[in-house]
């Protein structure tokens, strides 16, 4: 590895170069006019031949100016999945605070489209300098993009991606490979024909984008490797808001098809299959799920739960201020979409993953 230390270029050291005064270089720097074109143009000509960078870090430190960014996320107290991402955006405005970076969280009911409305309502109201947000309501999202759009307010989308409105960036999973691993994971325990369900829980799957991109990359797993005459596979919605409701189709599933070998559930309720096939005594359906929710680790322990899936929540939360502040404070490019690891997560392995202490794990700077 090769190690090099490029000397700091000093405002003096410019001015020495293009022959003018140091109050010449400062005013060309930072934009105050009074200079000539022809003094203009040589403290150009020097800045780009010593390849001058200006200190940005230490510039951000000493303005005053502060920025404000609003981040609309689901309330943990409804679903807990949403709990890490408000970790990761509390420890993100911690670690910016000094760069002038201040967070307004507007929590809405994941349960509730009205209350994501409202939210983002009063959201655009305050007029912030950056939105970070978790669009989990498809076609309500699609208006205050548009909104934002026009008001030049950077956006950051987070857990669900909706390329097609060009937001500042995306942080998350790709949705369509996590079902496609799904798929893999399920046909190598698999070895003779049987049915596989995909179960989503609490979600209007026509209003889920994210949730629809899971559920092609499964079957088109499948389907790439020729394999849809040895699974049968089929889908279901269930809603916990009614027990019988969220029972009853998985009674009518398990005994309609007796070779039921896999569940596959695309959201962090993966515990809720676990414990009803529990309360059943039914023990062959493996279970594959997402997130390391409590619940969720509880079964994966005790061998109901075969896989999780983990998408680094608290990552995205951290990485989604992190964007805003790249682009507001630093003026840097930032990427379009930034994927986190697809990690795979079992009851031989859950120690390396639960450790908050391992920034690695967790995929924060």
């Amino acid at each position: 590895m090769k190690i090099t230390n490029d000397p700091v270029v000093r405002i003096k050291d410019i001015a020495l170069k293009a022959g003018v005064s140091v109050g010449t270089v400062d005013r060309v720097l930072h934009n105050r006019g009074n200079v000539s074109v022809k003094k203009h143009d040589k403290v150009m000509k020097a800045l780009q031949e010593m390849h001058y960078e200006p200190n940005l870090m230490a510039r951000a430190l000493v303005s005053s100016k502060k920025h404000i960014i609003a981040a609309l996320v689901p309330d943990a107290h409804v679903d807990s999945y949403w709990l890490e991402p408000q970790q990761g955006i509390a420890k993100a405005a911690k670690d910016l605070k000094q760069y002038g970076i201040r967070v307004t969280e507007y929590i809405f009911d994941p349960s509730d489209k009205q209350s994501f409305i409202d939210n983002a309502n009063a959201l655009t109201k305050n007029k912030p300098d950056g939105i970070l947000v978790s669009p989990i309501f498809y076609h309500e999202s699609l208006a205050f993009f548009e909104k934002w759009k026009k008001m030049n307010i950077p956006f950051v989308l987070f857990n669900t991606q909706i390329a097609e409105y060009d937001p500042l960036s995306y942080i998350g999973q790709d949705s369509y490979q996590s079902g496609l691993l799904a798929g893999k994971l399920i046909h190598y325990g698999q070895h003779k024909p049987c049915t596989v369900l995909i179960a989503h829980i609490d979600e209007d799957i026509s209003n889920s984008a994210h949730l629809q991109k899971k559920e092609k990359g499964f079957r088109n797993y499948f389907f790439q490797n020729n394999l849809d005459g040895q699974f049968n596979i089929i889908s279901v919605q269930l809603n916990r808001a009614n027990t019988a409701a969220f029972i009853k189709p998985l009674d009518e599933i398990i005994e309609d098809h007796p070779d039921l070998a896999s569940i596959f559930v695309t959201t962090c309720k993966a515990y809720e299959v676990a414990k009803y096939l529990e309360q059943r005594h039914i023990e062959h359906p493996s279970v594959i799920g997402y997130d390391l929710i409590p619940p969720n680790l509880y079964f994966l322990e005790k061998g109901r739960i075969s896989f999780l899936i983990n998408q680094n929540a608290r990552a995205q939360g951290y990485w989604g201020i992190y964007q805003l502040t790249e682009h507001l404070v630093f003026k840097r490019k930032v990427e379009e979409i930034k994927y986190l690891p697809l990690d795979i997560v079992t009851k031989e392995n859950i120690n390396y993953f639960i450790d908050k202490d391992k920034p690695a794990v967790l995929g924060l700077p």
